[in-house]
């Protein structure tokens, strides 16, 4: 993907649409100082430049009963690509995993998944996560208190 110039108008615009992303037109095109049609083909170019993704709603996980975050790591018996992009599927099948990080260092993933409680989680790590075959070892985390949550990117550094 090739870098996008960003000027102070299309960073202004990225920082108002991750906090109010079902902000007016004209609403935005007020908070940023550029007209509505200026905002408009502005957001069309980050849209077409794959800078702005889909637009989507935050839920409260606690509001819906699934208010327990876990973080597991995981080890695997080898690394060969091939068994890396099965493992990388098999864990994208599953609802509750909302992150999966390929990592240095002695773990080789890490896993964010969201659950209602441990009892949940323990049917996803043993009848889920452990039963694939290259999983060699997994520790798990699990987050008493959620400090800063946040899906907004700094948009005031150059690239």
């Amino acid at each position: 993907m090739e870098d996008f110039d960003l000027d102070h108008v299309d960073r202004a615009i990225l920082r108002v649409l991750q906090e109010e992303g079902d902000i007016s037109q004209a609403a935005l095109s007020e908070k940023v100082g550029a007209s509505p049609a200026s905002c408009w083909r502005r957001i069309k170019a980050l849209e077409s430049a794959g800078v702005l993704g889909r637009t989507v709603r935050l839920v409260d996980p606690d509001k819906i009963g699934k208010g327990l975050n876990v973080f597991c790591q995981v080890k695997m018996k080898t690394h060969d690509p091939a068994t890396r992009r099965d493992f990388e599927q098999f864990i994208a099948s599953y609802r509750e995993v909302l992150e999966c990080y390929s990592m240095s260092g002695e773990w080789d993933y890490l896993i964010r998944a969201v659950v209602a409680d441990v009892r949940e989680y323990e049917g996803l790590l043993m009848r889920g996560i452990l039963t694939h075959e290259a999983v060699l070892s997994s520790s798990s985390h699990f987050s008493l208190k959620c400090v800063k949550y946040t899906t907004a990117l700094p948009t005031n550094v150059s690239r």
